[in-house]
């Protein structure tokens, strides 16, 4: 009797598909990094890691502990272990913590072995893939992964998932909009609040010990005197000012100390002085109206997710820092609701895929283009990428307006949330 032939999307639902495809991905990684780790030679911003480390190790002097910090204390930890054998081997160990994360965020999203969780990690290893500079040569490419773990993990291992999340935001501050979202939405909230601050009261007591308390929190006013980095979504409006000329006044500004372009003149200054309590009210009205959905009875493990994609691109959205890297947070929860929801989060995976790809295009491929020559080519595909952003985080705020309709809507039998996803 013939033997049934087995589909492509078959094939593809399998473990030992799934890590093949893994270890393409990181193998090409590998490749395009080798002419760096053969010649000891670091990747973007793994240079100042470097160089922090080995301050730390030779001098004394530690980034947030001796001195103030853009990072929170805890980054140092994998720029201090990818110091372990040395100046010259320094891209090599970093690139093998990335994959080492990136591998345990696989394993915890393709677990059950359903098809949405498949999905899920051949999406990531894309979204990954497609913003490959940033993800291995920044630590934001190690938090994603830490967020990943802890939001898929929070139903049943609350404790190690509230411990990836504080160590997270306790390396880039990022993962607190995951932790506002769980700290709303959660049964595991007294949890997360525990495990929380005896993460912190290690962080603190680090620096404590060596002498550095009046640094530790300096991180939260860092960006504080930045203005409107060229990449930033309300920025768009002041660079094609910038471009177009006229009497706008607009030009780009480069800031050499921390290595970023701005928009100065016309629209920059006074727009730059209103994002930080924009983001603030932004962040408290995506708050309220969580609250106000709970209560009406909307799923909380689908609000959990919508809630955390909502806060992150906020986060975004209306920052005066426009970072590459960012779309990384954006990417960890898109594939966590992927992985728990399936097609319903197909419109944010497909605008997820478009807004990597646009982010490579603009840096690092054609950015010197953009700030040198103002191209309008590359400005356009920049401003296409932002308006993608904000139809992100509309789509957010509808889910969680969906999410409200429906639990008003649902007979008071129905169980609150889904066993599978009730964290």
């Amino acid at each position: 009797m013939p033997q049934k032939k087995t589909s492509l999307q078959e094939r593809f639902m399998r473990r030992k598909s799934l890590w093949i495809c893994f270890t393409i991905v990181h193998l090409v990684f590998f490749a395009a990094l080798s002419s760096l780790i053969f010649s000891g030679g670091v990747l973007s911003d793994i240079n100042l890691y470097r160089l922090w480390a080995f301050e730390g190790i030779n001098e004394g002097t530690w980034q947030g502990i001796s001195t103030d910090w853009v990072y929170p204390i805890g980054a140092l930890l994998p720029m201090l272990v990818s110091a372990v054998f040395g100046w010259g081997a320094y891209q090599l160990v970093w690139f093998a913590i990335f994959t080492a994360l990136n591998a345990a965020a696989v394993a915890v999203i393709s677990k059950p072995g359903t098809p949405s969780r498949y999905a899920a990690s051949y999406w990531w290893l894309v979204v990954t893939g497609l913003l490959g500079p940033v993800a291995v040569g920044r630590v934001d490419g190690l938090t994603a992964p830490l967020v990943i773990m802890g939001l898929l993990l929070l139903a049943s291992r609350p404790v190690v998932a509230s411990s990836l999340l504080a160590v997270a935001t306790w390396m880039k501050v990022w993962p607190a909009a995951v932790i506002l979202a769980v700290l709303v939405a959660s049964r595991r909230r007294l949890t997360v609040v525990a495990t929380g601050a005896a993460v912190s009261a290690v962080m603190a007591g680090i620096v404590i010990a060596g002498g550095g308390i009046r640094h530790l929190l300096s991180f939260v006013g860092a960006q504080g005197a930045r203005g409107m980095q060229m990449e930033a979504p309300f920025t768009t409006p002041g660079l094609w000012q910038a471009i177009l000329g006229g009497d706008s006044g607009a030009y780009i500004f480069e800031d050499k100390i921390i290595n970023t372009r701005e928009v100065r003149g016309a629209l920059g200054e006074p727009v730059a002085a209103l994002m930080t309590p924009l983001l603030a009210a932004a962040a408290l009205a995506v708050v309220v109206l969580l609250i106000w959905a709970l209560r009406r009875g909307a799923d909380a493990g689908q609000l959990l997710i919508a809630g955390s994609l909502a806060l992150v691109a906020a986060f975004i959205v209306f920052n005066k820092v426009g970072s590459p890297q960012f779309m990384l947070w954006l990417g960890a929860v898109v594939a966590v609701g992927v992985a728990w929801e399936g097609r319903s989060w197909r419109v944010p995976a497909v605008l997820m895929l478009a807004i990597a790809s646009l982010t490579t295009l603009v840096y690092p491929m054609f950015y010197a283009a953009l700030y040198n020559d103002l191209n309008i080519g590359v400005a356009l595909l920049l401003t296409i990428r932002n308006i993608a952003l904000l139809v992100l985080f509309g789509w957010s705020l509808v889910r969680i307006v969906r999410l409200t309709k429906a639990g008003s809507s649902r007979p008071l039998s129905a169980p609150e949330v889904r066993p599978e996803t009730a964290p």
